[in-house]
Formats: C-alpha cells, sequence, structure tokens
C-alpha cells in the first residue's frame, strides 16, 4: 500500500473514488486541516494491484484500518466513503467521526425508482465489459461518475482509467448487494459516531435514495447538498465540501 501524509492536528484518513489516486484529495486535505494519512486504492496509484485472494473492499477496509493509529476521522469519497462506512461498522474504535461523500452502497436504495434507473443505466458499462472493450467501458462509466467528458481527457488519463477499469466491476459485489449487511438498519445503527453526508445538487438521481437511505438509518446523520455540484465535488467544490466538514466538526466538537 502506498500511502502519506500531511499537516499537523488531530488525525484524519482520507480514501479516494474509484479510478482516482490520493492525489485527487490532497487540495481537500489541506483546505480541512488536521493531520491527514491518504492512501491509493488496491490497483490505483502507486499501490499494488488488488491481490484477488478478497473481495476487493474488503482489502481496501484493511489497507483503510492500517491507517489508523487510533480514532480517527474518515472521509470517503464514492466508493472510498463506502470503505469508510464499512470501517465504521467493523471496526468502531478506530472511529471518531465520519464524511462520507456520494457513498456509491447502492444497496442501500434498492427497491427504489432510482436505483431501478441507475441498473437500467448501468448496463451499457456491463456489455462494453462482457464484450471485453476497456475504452467503450471506462468512457461509458466516465459519461455518469466523471468530472469531465471523456473526449476532453487527455490520452494518459483515459489509459490509466481503462487499465483499471475492471475494478469498477470487481468491487460491484460489495457496492450493489451488500453482501456483509452493512447498510441494513441493524448494522447502521451501531455506528453512533457523527456522520456527514454531503452530496452535489447535480448528482444522478441514485445519490440521492442512497443519502435517503443512510440519513434515516444512521443515529446520527447529517444531509448536506453542494449547489451545483455533481459527483465529484471534491475536486470541482473543494472549498464548498471543505466548509461543510470544518462547521461539522465544530457542530460536534
Amino acid at each position: 500500500m502506498h500511502k502519506v501524509t500531511t499537516g499537523h492536528g488531530a488525525p484524519v484518513v482520507m480514501v479516494h473514488c474509484m479510478l482516482a489516486r490520493h492525489e485527487s484529495l490532497l487540495p481537500l486535505a489541506a483546505a480541512i486541516g488536521g493531520h491527514a494519512t491518504l492512501f491509493d486504492l488496491p490497483g490505483h496509484g502507486r499501490s499494488p494491484d488488488w491481490d484477488g485472494a478478497q473481495d476487493y473492499q474488503t482489502q481496501a477496509v484493511a489497507w483503510a484500518a492500517a491507517c489508523c493509529d487510533g480514532p480517527a476521522h474518515l472521509i470517503g469519497h464514492s466508493f472510498g466513503a463506502t470503505v469508510a462506512l464499512r470501517l465504521a461498522v467493523d471496526r468502531p474504535d478506530l472511529v471518531s467521526r465520519l464524511t462520507l461523500i456520494e457513498p456509491v452502497y447502492f444497496a442501500a436504495a434498492r427497491g427504489t425508482p432510482a436505483h431501478a434507473d441507475h441498473a437500467a443505466g448501468f448496463r451499457p458499462f456491463l456489455e462494453a465489459m462482457a464484450a471485453d472493450d476497456q475504452s467503450c467501458a471506462a468512457a461509458r462509466f466516465n459519461a455518469v461518475w466523471g468530472a469531465q467528458p471523456w473526449d476532453v481527457l487527455p490520452p494518459r488519463t483515459q489509459g490509466y482509467l481503462m487499465d483499471r477499469i475492471h475494478l469498477v466491476t470487481a468491487s460491484g459485489r460489495a457496492i450493489e448487494d451488500d453482501p456483509a449487511g452493512i447498510t441494513t438498519a441493524a448494522c447502521l445503527a451501531q455506528v453512533t459516531v457523527p456522520v456527514a453526508l454531503i452530496r452535489g445538487a447535480d448528482s444522478p438521481p441514485v445519490i440521492v435514495a442512497i443519502h435517503a437511505a443512510l440519513a434515516h438509518r444512521l443515529p446520527d446523520a447529517v444531509d448536506h447538498v453542494v449547489a451545483g455540484a455533481g459527483h465529484m465535488l471534491p475536486l470541482t467544490h473543494t472549498a464548498d465540501v471543505a466548509a461543510l466538514i470544518r462547521a461539522a466538526g465544530q457542530e460536534t466538537g
């Protein structure tokens, strides 16, 4: 696992989104302050690849736990937020506070119209993966979850996404089916630390459904919305996200 630390103060562990690297959250780390530890997920950045011996999310959660020397404020974005939430359930002794920025725990929204629309919209991506067309699959994934249109991304960035697109399907069962039961009311009731949920106003409707479900099931959660922002809001609206995180910290002491 490749990790870096930055800043001084209260401990913070930050987990980036799928197909990114830890550097994507460095501006946010600088904006919120604290002693932040950031790491590259398996198969991302300078970390070794997913070992395939265990569920992808399980390996990512183990790496996040290894970054905690004691109770820390966990901040996760997208898939990284599912890692942070699962760690809070599995190892509550390591978590003092949670910030979940658009956690893609689709299982939490199952049974809603938004989830049905998400499943239908994701089908072209799965078809491209089944056809072994990494370029098409990466472009289709990026169209929904990326910050910029595929055609304007530099070739190097496109290549980085294509080389790692298989990790999206590797993580799929954990967030779509939730075999560990993390998003159930029984599990989430055990997460007693303060939780800030942060989403963009322009994000896909399934994100709204996920946030609504988590906010209802978590004992101490507040849902925040950033106007004009989409799924990549930690990168596109860093100052707004940082302000919400700092304010939530002041409210919780």
